[in-house]
């Protein structure tokens, strides 16, 4: 019985198929309506552009200039707080110190620190990074599952148990709440694939963070058994950090932080519907989706230098044939940048640096083929209405894999980085917006008479 119990739960049964078509067939709304009634489909236009949904003064993500008039596509760029994302990893580069930290400090306060302020900040983070007693044995290695963001976004919902103010929404208390979840994040992460790892058998080692080591020395550290990194290795897993931390208010999963937010809900639930937004393949999980792609591709592609047997398997990735028979070049297109990410350009630089130190230069001259080639064929395939460029998601999962992490940690890594955006984003929402969000969908479904039941 018992069996016979769980086979329902967790089985499409015919029924369920049956029921699932009925569903198909009366959800379906003709396209053609979305352009009748002027439906900007994902908020956006047929362009690209955002409908505008808010003003923010964290960051800015810029792909077009005004020429005679006109906007034009340009070279992308990305700005936090009013500052060029190159110039700030030129910056924290040729000062040979960590970035995420100081540019946490950034994202948070609006004001680049002093020398004092960064250590002040640096320490408040360092002792912070704690979890509540017994929270690992109690939490941590219980029910875990094989996707990391679902067990992340669980623990997030289990420190609310833990907070005596959890439900305060005045912003001391939620920036508290915020630096909290910042410094604890990699612990969640790494102490997360552990306990999973460890329920399938392998060895289990949970090392404390190290005060004076950074957030990506850390993540390094505690990932690995023998606790070892090259310093090439944390400065490129930092950058990593750097470069995702924000993308503009309206990126999906810092829009659901604004939407919940504006419901006046608390900061676990906030940044749990965040982690859910990030989890999907469209956002967040497009790297390990690009990592996947060329992994499948490295298969089916015998000679990784002929670009026309590698344009043939990316014709057939377009044409449904191939991988995950989705239609799509993962890591390729942007909501936005037309011409280049400039994350992606910034990464590119690094990428190869360590692909020469890990022995991986002929991947790295597949993905640059992929790069160069994808925006032709893709041109060819569909009607196009921007550019198509490698976005950062591109080059990412190849760092990654590179640096030997879990694939079922890259998503987590970009949550990493992101939830200090997301922390900047609710912060600002507390301060200037008292209305919950409530956009307008248009009802078509005709009105209609009520039958009995015997009468149906």
């Amino acid at each position: 019985m018992a069996e016979s119990r769980e086979r329902i739960l967790f089985e499409n049964t015919p029924k369920i198929q049956e029921l699932a078509a009925l569903c198909e067939k009366n959800n379906e709304i003709d396209k053609e309506l979305f352009i009748k009634y002027e439906v900007n489909r994902g908020l956006r236009d047929l362009n690209g552009k955002g409908v505008l949904a808010g003003l923010t003064n964290i960051s800015d993500v810029c792909a077009k200039k005004v020429v005679n008039g006109k906007e034009v596509p340009c070279e992308g760029n990305l700005y936090y707080r009013g500052y060029n994302i190159k110039d700030l990893v030129k910056g924290f580069l040729a000062s040979k110190h960590p970035g995420f930290e100081e540019t946490a400090y950034l994202l948070l306060f609006g004001e680049l620190p002093t020398e004092a302020q960064l250590k002040e900040f640096n320490e408040m983070l360092s002792e912070r990074r704690s979890l509540p007693p017994t929270f690992v044995r109690d939490v941590i290695m219980k029910a875990t599952s094989r996707d990391m963001m679902n067990n992340i976004s669980r623990y997030i919902l289990n420190l609310y148990s833990y907070d005596e103010k959890a439900d305060d929404t005045s912003i001391p208390n939620v920036l508290r709440q915020c630096l909290n979840l910042i410094s604890q994040f990699p612990m969640l992460m790494v102490y997360g694939y552990h306990a999973y790892n460890y329920r399938k058998g392998q060895d289990l080692y949970i090392y404390a963070p190290t005060p004076e080591k950074s957030t990506a020395e850390n993540i390094l550290m505690m990932l690995r058994e023998n606790q070892k990194y090259t310093k090439l290795e944390a400065q490129i897993l930092d950058m990593a950090l750097v470069l995702h931390m924000d993308h503009g208010g309206g990126n999906n999963s810092t829009f659901t932080t604004h939407v919940v937010t504006s419901s006046g809900t608390d900061t676990y639930s906030t940044i749990s519907a965040a982690m859910a937004s990030l989890k999907g393949p469209k956002h967040g999980g497009a790297n390990i989706k690009v990592t996947q792609m060329f992994e499948d591709m490295k298969v089916a592609v015998k000679d990784w230098e002929d670009e026309d047997e590698v344009c043939r398997y990316l014709n057939a990735l377009l044409d449904k044939q191939v991988f995950d028979r989705k239609g799509l070049i993962y890591g390729m297109g942007h909501a936005i940048y037309s011409i280049s990410d400039p994350r992606a350009d910034i990464f590119k630089k690094f990428v190869k640096r360590l692909a020469k130190e890990k022995g991986y230069e002929k991947e790295y001259a597949l993905y640059e083929m992929v790069e160069r080639k994808a925006p032709e064929v893709i041109a060819k395939k569909r009607k196009m209405y921007k550019g198509v460029n490698a976005n950062v998601d591109f080059y990412s999962g190849l760092v990654y894999s590179m640096l030997n992490l879990p694939q079922q940690l890259y998503t987590p890594i970009f949550a990493t980085a992101r939830i200090v955006g997301w922390s900047a984003h609710r912060l600002e929402e507390l301060k200037n917006v008292d209305k919950i969000i409530r956009p307008a969908y248009k009802p078509l479904a005709e009105y209609r008479e009520y039958v009995k039941l015997e009468d149906r």
